[in-house]
């Protein structure tokens, strides 16, 4: 066993008693890295000299007032690709991006860099964060650590195995249409994706502005509670962050579901959910109801429109944001071009991969004159019956549960020759991002030997109530203290 198989609360008391170092848990993650990984694929670059240099500092600040020490003081994390990391290549899996080194870094890393956090390195996503299953990287493939054929899922699958197979405590990944919770769900770890808003996403290399949203991977409910409270907040940098303060989440996560109310969308249950992960949810159900909650059945009557609504958003969103992208400042140029254009062009697509390509012109398509009504202001519009759905649901109910995804992580391969299969594996989790509402995938069972999560969606501003609800469960199955079987990777 190592020292990061332990829970991060433990390991920030031994820290303080001075029973382990900073450099100490920086050094075993490097290594870690650096023997397990190369059967992975989690990380794309470790920062070595920035990891050893942030835990000397760690260890200073814990002698000097190990009280006063935030709970991440020393503590191993690890970054997806799209978030700007100061002084370290940033790319975004992308080649376009090859060579960009930020000169700042994202709200969501500085604050946990200034409470002592340890950066390991940046890990592998999909190209831009587009894609459900981590295949769409230009650099390479990670492999789920369950079973290594199979996908870690997307686009965090980078995050989530580097937590999953404990070469870090915890990660921060971004959620577009379900890129947190789907991969932890497939990885078996926590994923939380907060409300739109609650997390600045000021250094957060764009896909969907009005979708993107920064959270936490980590081992268990409590660890993504105290990375959650670590990046939470207003940002003068991020005008759309929410004003609300944050509050304690860590204060109501053992109260329990006794006298909760829990819904079931119905719609969720008819998108072909597969009967072993069918039977983990039913497990999870009655387990909560046998813990007294209350637990109906609900309607979100939009669902069924929800996923063609979000591909066209999404899409229309990376048009306009992918258009600074051109090859000129970094990534692969066009030395031979004939004219500006033709250099536009030959950048672009020696930069982009087919992924990116094709959400670019859909969006581009969707944005374009005489189709913008047809298809992107009735997507909008859409969009609004799926908030107002849940807004109405919120009233009823205190929570919302599904399964995570329909099915366990799938083979590698499996779906890439077939996008709109690909597409489908987000219906469960990209309605929450339509809306903005909280939520958070909860490890719940096995599906033939494969992880399954629990979704837990909140209301606006609900992140304690979803981190109550997955804590219940979690305290029930422990099933994150059941770590991937790493020896074969190892060998």
């Amino acid at each position: 066993m190592t020292l990061l198989e332990e829970p991060i609360p433990e390991l920030a008391r031994r820290l303080r008693r001075r029973q382990v170092s900073a450099v100490e848990l920086a050094r075993e993650s490097l290594a870690q890295v650096e023997r397990i990984d190369p059967g992975l694929g989690a990380f794309l670059r470790t920062t070595p000299e920035l990891a050893l240099a942030a835990a000397e500092e760690a260890d200073r600040r814990l002698a000097a007032d190990p009280e006063g020490s935030s709970p991440l003081c020393g503590i191993p994390l690890a970054y997806k690709d799209v978030l700007c990391t100061e002084g370290v290549e940033t790319t975004a899996a992308s080649q376009i991006l090859r060579g960009f080194v930020p000169p700042y870094s994202a709200t969501a890393v500085a604050r946990l860099n200034a409470l002592g956090a340890v950066p390991i390195g940046k890990v592998n996503c999909d190209e831009f964060a587009m894609g459900s299953s981590n295949e769409n990287s230009s650099y390479q493939t990670t492999r789920n650590p369950w079973e290594l054929d199979r996908v870690p899922g997307g686009s965090s699958g980078g995050s989530a195995v580097a937590v999953a197979s404990r070469l870090v405590c915890a990660a921060l990944g971004s959620d577009t249409g379900g890129s947190i919770r789907l991969p932890a769900s497939f990885t078996g770890v926590v994923g939380y994706k907060p409300t739109y808003g609650r997390v600045s996403r000021y250094g957060l290399i764009a896909f969907a502005s009005s979708l993107d949203q920064v959270g936490p991977l980590t081992k268990t409910v409590e660890e993504a509670a105290l990375v959650l409270a670590a990046i939470a907040g207003p940002d003068p940098h991020d005008s759309t962050t929410l004003q609300e303060p944050v509050g304690d989440l860590l204060a109501g996560l053992e109260q329990g579901v006794r006298g909760l109310r829990l819904g079931i969308p119905r719609e969720y249950l008819e998108v072909g959910i597969e009967a072993p992960v069918e039977r983990v949810f039913e497990s999870s159900v009655e387990l909560l109801r046998g813990l007294g909650a209350e637990i109906s059945e609900i309607s979100l009557p939009t669902t069924e429109y929800a996923l063609a609504a979000y591909y066209v958003i999404a899409p229309a969103e990376v048009s306009s944001n992918l258009a600074r992208m051109d090859g000129v400042r970094f990534g692969p140029g066009a030395e031979r071009a004939q004219s500006l254009r033709q250099a536009y062009e030959t950048a672009r697509h020696r930069g982009f991969g087919p992924e990116v390509r094709r959400r670019i012109a859909l969006g581009t398509y969707a944005l374009s004159s005489g189709y913008y009504d047809a298809y992107y202001l009735r997507a909008q519009k859409v969009r609004t019956l799926v908030a107002q759905d849940f807004a109405q649901a919120f009233e009823k109910v205190d929570a919302v549960i599904s399964p995570t995804a329909p099915t366990a992580a799938f083979r590698l391969g499996e779906r890439t020759a077939d996008p709109l299969a690909m597409y489908a594996t987000d219906i469960l989790t990209l309605p929450a991002n339509l809306a903005g509402v909280s939520g958070i995938s909860v490890p719940a069972g096995f599906a033939e030997g494969l992880p399954v999560g629990l979704q837990v969606l909140g209301p606006s501003l609900g992140e304690a109530m979803c981190l109550r609800v997955a804590r219940a469960l979690e305290r029930e199955l422990e099933i994150w203290r059941q770590a991937p079987p790493l020896e074969r990777v190892a060998a």
